[in-house]
This record gives structure tokens, sequence and C-alpha cells, in this order.
């Protein structure tokens, strides 16, 4: 017969080993949910982060605790964990059974409620039900059950303990250390070391890189430096050449010159010889 709990109800367990069952109603807007367990000692914490079994740790180091694969049933959709109780450690107390919503609060998922079965009869009816309700609505993370140690045996004990911080905040309240991403601070840029400045044959060699490589001719010889062209004086016509304007040697004026008549001058007085005929 499955026992119906109320938050804060225990019942005995005899079976040696159990499975946690978190169902729920899917269907759109609805979080998903995901199931985990963590193993406490004494002082109420985790021994290492090894205890905490979920999604991304699947299986105890034991091999006492597994996180199993999701299921669709007819009643809803399941995650589960499943527990062998005699035969873990002494030093653990106490197996939470928790859950946490992923895509919004439980306030919208429906129908969630843990059922615990025993493994050996795979079967059967389920040992107990509780329906976890939240308090508030805003709860991303919550704890349905636990599996605690009363003198040589064991029983379950339904909660339905919410917590808004998610299955961090749940995590972390029991002694895992989570690492926070965006709480690490941003590596630091090395700041550019100064340049040295070179060696005085370094920068020869640099300076030497930067000229430009002329090219050498056939022969390996350097090419001839180079001399303006002579251009010759254009010839005037005829093909006579041209002379200096200045004065040129023997008070001679140079060709082509054109003498302006004097207007003072006179011829001397000449003989008979030179006077025509007529005036003899």
């Amino acid at each position: 017969m499955t026992h119906a709990m109320l938050k804060g109800s225990n019942i005995p367990l005899e079976a040696p080993a159990v499975r946690a069952v978190l169902r729920w109603t899917p269907g759109p807007g609805v979080p998903d949910v995901d199931a985990s367990a963590l193993l406490l000692g004494d002082d109420g914490r985790v021994r290492s982060d090894e205890d905490f079994v979920f999604y991304n740790q699947p299986r105890h180091p034991s091999g006492l605790v597994r996180h199993l694969p999701k299921k669709r049933l007819t009643e809803g959709l399941t995650d589960s964990i499943e527990t062998d109780l005699a035969a873990l450690d002494g030093s653990v107390r106490r197996v939470v059974l928790a859950a946490s919503a992923d895509g919004g609060p439980f306030g919208l998922v429906e129908d969630l409620c843990v059922l615990l079965y025993d493994t050996a009869a795979p079967g059967g009816e389920a040992v107990a039900r509780f329906d976890v309700r939240p308090e508030t609505g805003d709860e991303t993370a919550m704890i349905c059950g636990e599996l605690y140690r009363r003198g040589e045996g064991w029983k379950f004990r339904a909660l339905g303990q919410g917590y808004a911080s998610g299955l961090v905040g749940l995590a972390t309240e029991f002694g895992i250390s989570v690492e926070d991403d965006s709480a690490e601070a941003p590596a630091s840029v090395p700041e550019p070391e100064p340049a040295s400045e070179p060696a005085p044959a370094a920068a020869a060699a640099a300076a030497a890189a930067a000229e430009p490589i002329q090219p050498i001719p056939a022969g390996g010889y350097p090419p001839p430096p180079s001399v303006p062209p002579v251009i010759p004086a254009p010839q005037p016509a005829y093909g006579y050449p041209q002379y200096p304007t200045g004065q040129p040697s023997y008070g001679y004026p140079p060709q082509g010159a054109v003498p302006v008549p004097d207007p003072g001058f006179r011829l001397p007085p000449q003989g008979p010889q030179f006077l025509p005929a007529a005036a003899r």
C-alpha cells in the first residue's frame, strides 16, 4: 500500500535499496525538472564535491547513488535517483532528494510529486507518495524529501523546502564548491614592454635593409654616372653659323649687322679726275 505523506511526516523503510522518482506534467511554458541527491555527514554537509549526484555527475564514486535518465510515461515526465541504502558507508547519515527547475519557477510546474519505490519490486506500487507544493511559487529548487538513518535502519521524511537561488544556491548551502564564471576577475592583459634602442650594428643593418636595392648590370660593374646630354645651338637659315652678339676680335662688326649712317658725314673735296666730264 502506498503511503500518502504530508509535509514533515516520515515512514520507516524496509527496502535495502530505493528509487525516488520525481514526476510532473509537462506542457507549453512548464519548466523542466531535474532530480539530484546530496550525501551528507554528521555535520549536515557533504564530505566532498563528489557527494553531489545530478545530471552532470550522474554516479557517485561508490556506485551506490545514481541519477537515472528521464522517462516519459502516460502519467507525465519523470526523473529519478536510485540509492543502495544498506551498502552506504556509515559516514553518510542523510541522502537529500532535491529538484531544480530549468526555465522558470516551481509555481509553473504542475502535478509535481515524489514517489518512492523498492528497487527489489520493479513492478510493484510505490511505497510512499508526497505531493510537492511550493510555498511562494518563486522557488527554483526544492528539497522534496530525505533518506536518513534511524538506529540500524533508514527512514524517509517528506520536506518540500524551497530555494529561490536555484540548484547552485541549494548545493552551496550543503558545502558544494560551485564555480561562478561571472564572479571571476577578467584576465589582465600585459602591457607591451618599451622597445630598447637597437645596437649600432643592428641599426646599420636595419638602415641597409631599408635602402632600395639597385640592379647590377651585366658584367658586375656599376653603371657610370649619368651625364646630361649636350643640346647644340640652333642653326640659322642657309647653314651659316651665327656669330655672338658681342664685339668680335679685330674690330670687325658682326655679320649681319647694318650700320646706321651718320647724318653729319661729308665727303672730302675731290680732285678733277673724280668730277664728271661735264664739270671739268
